[in-house]
C-alpha cells in the first residue's frame, strides 16, 4: 500500500514508519521543516512538504495514498490554547483526510487516547466496544475535549472510509522516549527528592512499548474493520504506586503518597495533577482476537528495569 502519515518524526510515528516498510509498504510522511524531512529520509520513507494547517494539501496526500495514519497533533498549541486548542485544530485535518477518503473504503487509521474517553466510573476494565463519551464545555482542559475528533474519525465509516482509532495509554515506552510522562515523572521526582503517588497509588495506569504500538497501527491499517476502536495496551493497567516505586528505586528515591486533595497534587505534580489521578483499567482482548496483535515488547517496569530512563542526568 501507498501510505501518508502524519507525525512521522514524532515517538510514535518514527517507529510506524519502518513497521510499514519492513512489511512491503510504500510511506510517504508529512515534513513542515528541513528536519523533519531528513528524519523522515532517514527511517526510509518519501516526504511531502507542507503543515496541518494546509487542508487542501492533506486532502490531495490522502487521495493520492491507499491509507492514511494520522498521529500529529499541534503541539505548538498547548503553551497558548491547551488541549482545547490542540483538538480544535484536529477536528479538520481528519473531516479533511474523510473528505478525500469518502466513499473509497480505504483506510485512515488515528491515534486516540485510554484516558480521554470519559470512563471513570465503569466499575469494570474499558473495552473496545466502549464509545468515546461526548466532551463539551463542561470538560474543557481535560482530555475528553479530545473525543470529538475520535468520534468524527470513526463516524467516518458511514461515509465509505475504513476508519479506525487506536487508543493510546498513558504511558508508550521505549528507548527513544524522551518526552512522554515517564521522562517528566522521573524528572519531577529528582526535582523533589521523592517519587510521589496520588493517594494510596492503586489507581491503574495501562502501558504499552512503543514498537507493540507500531505494528497495531500496521494490523489497523491492514486489516481493521470500519469504524472500530483499538487498544494499543500491553496490560490492564499497573497501580500508579508500583510504577513511582520502580522509578525510586532506579533513582535511590522514597516512594511516598501525596494527598489527593486540590492542594497537595498540584504542589507535586503540577500541570498533570489532574491526569495523575485517573483510573484507567482496560481490556485489549478484541484488539487481539480482532487484528491477531500481540504485544511482544517489554513490559513497563521491565523496561524501567532496564534502566535506560536513567542514563541520563
Amino acid at each position: 500500500m501507498r501510505v501518508f502519515i502524519t507525525g512521522g518524526t514524532g515517538h510514535a510515528g518514527s517507529h510506524i514508519i519502518p513497521e510499514l516498510i519492513s512489511a512491503g509498504h510504500e510511506v510517504t510522511g508529512l515534513a513542515r521543516s528541513d528536519t523533519a524531512a531528513a528524519a523522515l529520509s532517514a527511517h526510509g520513507a518519501k516526504v511531502r512538504r507542507g503543515d496541518l494547517e494546509d487542508l487542501d494539501g492533506l486532502k490531495e496526500a490522502a487521495a493520492d495514498s491507499d491509507g492514511v495514519i494520522h498521529v500529529a497533533h499541534r503541539q505548538d498549541l498547548l503553551p497558548s490554547g491547551g488541549i482545547d486548542a490542540v483538538a480544535a485544530a484536529e477536528l479538520p485535518v481528519v473531516l479533511a483526510f474523510g473528505e478525500a477518503l469518502a466513499g473509497t473504503g480505504k483506510p485512515l487509521v488515528a491515534a486516540g487516547s485510554i484516558g480521554s474517553p470519559g470512563w471513570e466510573n465503569l466499575g469494570r476494565p474499558a473495552t473496545e466496544e466502549d464509545p468515546a463519551l461526548p466532551g463539551g464545555d463542561d470538560y474543557k482542559g481535560t482530555l475528553r475535549v479530545r473525543n470529538v475528533v475520535e468520534t468524527t474519525v470513526v463516524g467516518l465509516a458511514e461515509r465509505g472510509v475504513r476508519s479506525s482509532i487506536v487508543r493510546l495509554p498513558t504511558i508508550a515506552h521505549s528507548t527513544t522516549d524522551s518526552a512522554g510522562f515517564l521522562p517528566v515523572l522521573i524528572a519531577l521526582a529528582k526535582e523533589k527528592g521523592v517519587v510521589g503517588y496520588p493517594g494510596d497509588g492503586a489507581n491503574l495506569w495501562p502501558a504499552v512499548h512503543i514498537r507493540d504500538v507500531a505494528s497495531l497501527f500496521r494490523l489497523a491499517l491492514e486489516k481493521g474493520p470500519a469504524g472500530r476502536y483499538w487498544h494499543a495496551i500491553q496490560d490492564g493497567g499497573i497501580p500508579f504506586r508500583e510504577i513511582a516505586e520502580a522509578i525510586g528505586s532506579r533513582l535511590g528515591l522514597p516512594a511516598v503518597s501525596i494527598p489527593a486533595d486540590v492542594l497537595m497534587l498540584p504542589g507535586y505534580f503540577g500541570f498533570l495533577a489532574n491526569l495523575v489521578t485517573l483510573d484507567l483499567p482496560a481490556s485489549n482482548l478484541i484488539t487481539r482476537r480482532t487484528l491477531g496483535w500481540e504485544p511482544a515488547q517489554p513490559s513497563l517496569l521491565a523496561d524501567l528495569d532496564n534502566g535506560h530512563y536513567f542514563s541520563a542526568g
